[in-house]
C-alpha cells in the first residue's frame, strides 16, 4: 500500500482556511468553533492551530458573550479573500482546473 492514497484528498492550506470562512459565512458571517469544526471536516488541534493563525492574519475576529460562549466573525479582510478565492475557483473550473 505505500505509495497509495486513500479516499481522502489532501486539502491545501488555502483550501482549510476557505472552508472555514466559507462555514462562518454560511452560519450568517458568525459561528462557534463546534460548528467550524463539523463544517470544515478538522480535528480540534487542527481547528485551534487555524484559528489561531486566521485571527493573527485578522481573516476571523474571536468573540466572547456574556456566558462565555465564543464565536468566530468573519472581518472585512475574511470575506474579501473569501470572495476572491471563489472568483479564482470558478476561473480554473473553466479550464477543468481546482485549486
Amino acid at each position: 500500500m505505500r505509495g497509495r492514497r486513500s479516499r481522502a484528498r489532501y486539502r491545501s492550506r488555502l483550501r482549510i482556511i476557505t472552508d472555514i470562512l466559507t462555514v462562518i459565512a454560511e452560519e450568517g458571517g458568525s459561528a462557534g468553533p463546534t460548528r467550524i469544526l463539523y463544517g470544515a471536516n478538522l480535528s480540534h488541534d487542527r481547528l485551534v492551530r487555524y484559528l489561531t493563525e486566521m485571527e493573527e492574519k485578522e481573516l476571523i475576529r474571536r468573540l466572547v458573550d456574556e456566558e462565555g460562549r465564543t464565536r468566530y466573525e468573519l472581518t472585512e479582510k475574511g470575506r474579501k479573500l473569501l470572495r476572491e478565492v471563489r472568483r479564482i475557483e470558478e476561473f480554473l473550473r473553466a479550464f477543468g482546473l481546482e485549486i
